[in-house]
This record gives structure tokens, sequence and C-alpha cells, in this order.
């Protein structure tokens, strides 16, 4: 049996620098090319007639070049060559590019088969770059084609290829999916679903093969959720807070009124902790919809019942932002707030560490460094983990374990469709808050293209004129190297091009995520201080600081963004009194980019946005970028697959209602599939 861990530079076609080219898509090892799935697939099977080829389509037709091919240079490096041919019907034009070696493929007389987009200009019919075999061949015709995602430095032909090299020293992949559930779904075996969803021998192959292959990864994703969530609910004796302490103190004494959102939010929190079973609670809300200020009001009931509370932020910045308001608002109660974060000096940590342990602080509030070993709380009631997407399962257990079954609440802002909120967060209970408070503004949001950058910059200098600050977010850090597709200005060229051209006048910061985390405080402190009129940043700004005076975010390359990353960027501005707005910079367009920016200048409601956005793109790439973390399914799209979804997961309930531990013989195959899942290699940070 072929080691399915085996690097993939050693598979034939490959070598040192594809491998590089390989890894970037995420292929290290043999198993990750033969679960690399096409992303769509040309029909190249079914041959028409030259009369019967309509302008725009992409067909393949049989011909017989009736001219032998012309080759007309264009200087040095550029050709056009063309060549006739037909078939019974009609004729046809055949032009490709910069291929004069094509002289000696093509030959007056043979017969080809070729396939490519068809141009009709008055009356003419032409074939622009096809692909082509001879008449008796099929290696680039007379099939389904798989079509792959892929980086510059390799092109379709050449994964295609590997991916044939892959799969043939596989030989009989073994069966994952115990026989009781293939018999009872009626699905195809593993086997054969990895080869067919490569090379279809016909889409009802590959409707099946898909099949299988979704159910495989919806049913072990569901299982692992249920197991967790099980775990967590093994009879474990919880905390039962004071009744006598009421939230509605805290709520009463606040300079605004909550939502009504808010209100039920609390109400179902409260709930929770005044039983005794472990409290393990997922809160949703769009960016700035509150949620702060739910878990300062759940972080008293803890505190007033005689508890710790720790808060686990994912940036030094947030951390700082939620201790500052945790203190104004529960101070006056006598509740004291201390930070722990990465920044601090070993003494000042040494201190803080001694102050936890003794119980002389009611919160702790800080990064990763609350989930170091020398972190031991007096007596910890209530963990709060802020922007979920930003921990894994294991980092949460981490923090959890420092307590006696504390309670738990996770926040995000990330909106999720609830139907996919119930089955990704499967380990959770789930509460939304889906109202925004009243004083928030709606950012008025526009997309446009390159054309319109000066006066683009006109607005940011009337807006600066104003008084306001604004925010410029590329998808780069630094220059690309040379291979990494169209050119991009980065955020370090763009922040020296505004301070040294544009804005000259103006003062410009830029941040960035390589920058060391002090750093990046300093920045931010500046911007908050309005010492920065315009900061450029890449996304680190996603999650940030709060700062009521920017009133512009101006996104570069937008079409690269998922739209519910665009969201949450854009929920940087509008923090504050003043009129917001958010222009989304794009460098092309097509049908797809323009259905996108569409949906973000119609609403500014983030579920709307999450569910166009799964709708659009998949459950894969979901949200954006690879540092957000609810798991990339490498086949499954959660919203066209609802359906089996539904299906798998009342079959995983029902497995796990019998077998909790999936240790019955039956399940061992499921039980080695969710562990692989699961364990910290493929750590889901969900």
């Amino acid at each position: 049996m072929t080691d399915l861990n085996k690097n993939v530079q050693y598979i034939k076609g490959v070598g040192e620098a594809r491998a590089k080219a390989l890894n970037k898509l995420g292929i290290y090892t043999l198993e990750d090319l033969i679960t690399y799935y096409p992303r769509d697939y040309e029909d190249r099977s079914k041959i028409k007639k030259i009369a019967e080829i309509v302008d725009g389509e992409k067909c393949s037709i049989e011909a017989e070049v009736v001219s032998g091919l012309n080759v007309r240079m264009l200087g040095r490096y550029k050709s056009i060559e063309k060549a006739i041919v037909k078939d019974e019907t009609d004729n046809c034009m055949i032009t490709w590019f910069n291929q004069p070696y094509l002289r000696t493929q093509i030959k007056r007389g043979g017969k080809y088969r070729f396939f490519g987009k068809i141009q009709v200009k008055n009356g003419v019919k032409e074939l622009n770059s096809p692909v082509f075999d001879a008449i008796d061949k099929n290696n680039n015709t007379g099939k389904i084609i798989p079509v792959y995602p892929l980086t510059y430095e390799i092109n379709g032909n050449a994964i295609r290829k590997i991916i044939q090299n892959g799969l043939s020293l596989v030989g009989n992949l073994e069966e994952t999916m115990p026989k009781y559930i293939l018999d009872k779904y009626n699905l195809l075996g593993y086997d054969e679903s990895i080869k067919q969803i490569h090379f279809p021998i016909n889409f009802d192959a590959f409707k099946k093969a898909r099949r299988r292959l979704v159910f495989d990864e919806l049913l072990i994703m569901q299982l692992g959720l249920l197991k967790l969530k099980g775990e967590n609910n093994k009879e474990i004796k919880g905390i039962k807070y004071d009744e006598n302490v009421n939230m509605s103190e805290v709520i009463n004494d606040l300079p605004f009124k909550l939502t009504k959102a808010q209100l039920n939010v609390l109400e179902e929190i409260n709930n929770d902790m005044e039983q005794d079973k472990p409290m393990n609670r997922l809160l949703q809300g769009d960016v700035g919809s509150g949620k702060t200020i739910v878990a300062m009001i759940a972080a008293y009931k803890a505190v007033k019942s005689g508890y710790q509370v720790v808060i686990l932020a994912p940036t030094m910045i947030l951390a700082k932002q939620h201790l500052e308001n945790f203190n104004n608002i529960l101070g006056k109660y006598g509740i004291k707030c201390e930070g722990l974060v990465g920044g601090m000096t070993a003494k000042q940590k040494r201190l803080a560490l001694e102050r936890i342990e003794n119980g002389d602080v009611d919160i702790v509030i800080g990064t990763h460094a609350l989930l170091e070993e020398n972190v031991v709380f007096n007596k910890l009631g209530l963990v709060v983990t802020d922007e979920q997407h930003r921990f894994g399962v294991k980092q949460r257990s981490t923090i959890i374990a420092k307590g006696e079954n504390p309670d738990v609440l996770v926040m995000t802002a990330t909106p999720i469709p609830r139907t996919l909120a119930l089955i990704l967060y499967g380990d959770l209970d789930i509460s939304i808050i889906d109202e925004l408070p009243p004083n928030r503004k709606e950012i008025q949001t526009f997309a446009v293209s390159k054309k319109l950058e000066s006066r683009v910059n006109e607005f940011v200098k009337k807006e600066i004129n104003k008084g306001r600050q604004c925010y410029v977010v590329c998808p780069l850090v630094e220059e690309q190297e040379e291979n990494d597709g169209p050119k991009l200005k980065s955020a370090l060229e763009l922040a020296e091009e505004y301070q040294n051209k544009i804005f000259k006048d103006y003062k410009v910061g830029v941040l960035h995520g390589k920058m060391r985390p002090k750093e990046k405080d300093e920045i931010m402190q500046k911007f908050k201080d309005k010492e920065i009129d315009i900061l450029v940043s890449t996304t680190v700004i996603e999650v940030g600081v709060d700062v009521p005076n920017a009133s512009l975010m101006i996104i570069e390359n937008a079409e690269r963004f998922g739209l519910a990353q665009l969201h949450q960027l854009r929920g940087r501005v509008g923090r504050g009194e003043y009129e917001s707005y958010c222009i989304l910079k794009c460098g092309g367009i097509n049908e797809l980019i323009k259905e996108r920016m569409d949906i973000m200048t119609k609403t500014n409601n983030g579920f709307v946005i999450a569910e166009k956005d799964l709708e659009l793109r998949g459950s894969g790439d979901f949200f954006g970028t690879k540092q957000h973390g609810i798991p990339e399914f490498k086949i499954a799209n959660l919203f066209q697959d609802m359906e089996a979804l539904k299906e798998v997961q009342a079959l995983a309930i029902q497995i796990i209602n019998k077998d909790m531990n999936l240790e019955k013989e039956e399940n061992k195959l499921l039980n080695k599939l969710v562990e692989k899942r699961f364990s910290s290699k493929a750590e889901i940070t969900i």
C-alpha cells in the first residue's frame, strides 16, 4: 500500500520547484494531492458541427485543416498563428497567439478535435487559442476535464498530469466508511469516488462521487462536534451562581439603553448561569451590536457571586480596549480588572500572576499569554473568548481547564447564518444579537473602479479637512514576488506613495501583521489619539480598537476579499457620531465581482451578507482568509449541500446516541476519521 504521507515532491512530474508551488495550494503530501478537488469541469466530450456553434460558447469540434498554419510575426517575440478548418457543414478560423511551434503539430489535411471559445464576427466563425488533439487521441479533448484552483506558477495541464500520476501510485484506496452506512445511504466506494471526482467518465459518475465525498466531510465534522458537546455535557456539575445577584443592577446604571436583542441574550445567559451545569454558549452579533457590554454584565454576576472571570482577546490592542471599557463600567462596583498581555515586563507579569492566584484580581483580560501554564486562578468561574474564530477548540479547552468546570461564553462578530451556526458550532448553545443600537449610523458604501482613484483621493482630503480620519486596507504587506500574479500595491508601497506624493500635507501611518506587537500598539494608539490622519493597513485592523473619529474606510482590491471579511472591515468605521463611508476599490470587474460588490453597497446586514457569501463562494473560503478558522471544507458547499447536511446531522445524532465515544467495532473507521480531523495537526478553530 502506498504511503499517503509521501512528500509530493517525489511524485512523478513534481520535483523541488514545483513542490513549492503545490505547497502554496496546501498540497504537501500524496493524500493532499488526491484530495485536492476540482472547482469545476469542462465538458469537452460533446462534439458540435461547425454550423451549430454560436458566439460566446465554449465547445468541441472535429475538423480537417484545409490550409497550412500561417504564422505572422509581430516583432521579435510576438506572433499570431492561423489555420482554416472545415467539417461537412461549414468552415472555421482557428487562431493562436505566440505559439509558432504549432507549425510542426498542425498539418494540412490532418483531422483534429479542437476545444475553445467561439467568436462570430460578420458571419466568420473563429475559435481562439483552443486546446486540441489528433482525432485518435483524447489527452485534452473528447472527455470531461477537471478545472482546479491554481497559482500562477502551475497551469491546469500540469496539475492534471500530476494528479493523474498521484492516482496511479495509490492503487486501490482503503475504504474509510463503515459498510452499514455505505449500504444504508447507497454510497459509492471511497476509491472509486476519489478517481471519479478527478476524472469522471460522465456527469452521473461525478454526481455519485461528489455525494459520497460531501457525505464523508459533513458526517465527520458533525460526529466530532457532537462528541465534543457530549464530553462537555457528561453530567458535569457546574457553578450555580447566586440568584440574588441581579444583572439589572448594572443594566439600570448604564449611560445608555440596551437593545431588546441584548436583553433577550442576557436573559438566556442569566438562566444558564443559575443552573448547576456549565454554560457553553456562542454569542453571535454583527459588528457594533454590543456584545462586549453583554459579556461585562455576565462578568459582574460571576464576580459578585464570588468567582473570577477571564476574557481572552485575539490581539493586545483589543485586550487593552476591553480593559479600559471594563474598568469604566465595572470599576464603580469595586470590581478589580487586570491585563495580562505579551508585552509586559517580567516584573509586571510576575506581580500580575501573584494577584490573579491570590484572588486579588476579579477579571483578567488578556491574549494568548493567558494560556500559559504559569497562569493560575484562585477561583475561575467564567471564561469569555472574544472573536472566537481566532482560537481553536484546544485553546478553549486549555483555558477552561484552569477552573472547576467554569461557564463559557464564546463571542464572534463573524455573521453566520443561523442554520449554519447550529451545525458548525455543534458543541455550543447559540444566542444572536440581531439588532444594532439606535445610535449606530448606517455606513454608506460605494464600489468604484481604479479609474476613479483621483476622485476618491479628493474625497479623503475633504474628510480629513473636516477633522476626520481614514483607514486604507491593502491585501498585501510588501511587494509581491515576480510570479504572484497581477501587480498589486502593498501596504508599505502605498503608505510611501501617500506620504511622499498624494497626501504630502497629511500624516500617514502604516500597520501590518509582521510588525512586533508593541509597534502595532503604538501605531494604533497614535491613530486613536489623532496623530495619524490616514492609516494604511493590512487586515490586521479587522479586529481592532474603536476609533470613533475614523469616518472613512477604503479597501484596495476589494475583489480579493470575502464578503464577510469586507463587512468586518467596514465595521471599523461608523463608531462615532459622524457620517461614515466605505469605498471598495476594484482592480478588475466581472459578473461575479459585480454581484458581490452590489451586495455590499445594498445592505449593512451581516447575516444577509453571510448568506450571500456562502451561496456565491461556498464554505471552503467562506471567511476570506486563512486566519478565519471556520473549518475549511474541501468539497462540501454548505449552501448547496444543506439537504445533505440535514441528512448527515440526523445520522450523526443517531450514531452518538448509541455509541458516544465511537468505540463499537462498526464505528472504528469513523472514530479514526474523527480523531484525524480533530487532531492537533488538523486543529479546527471554531
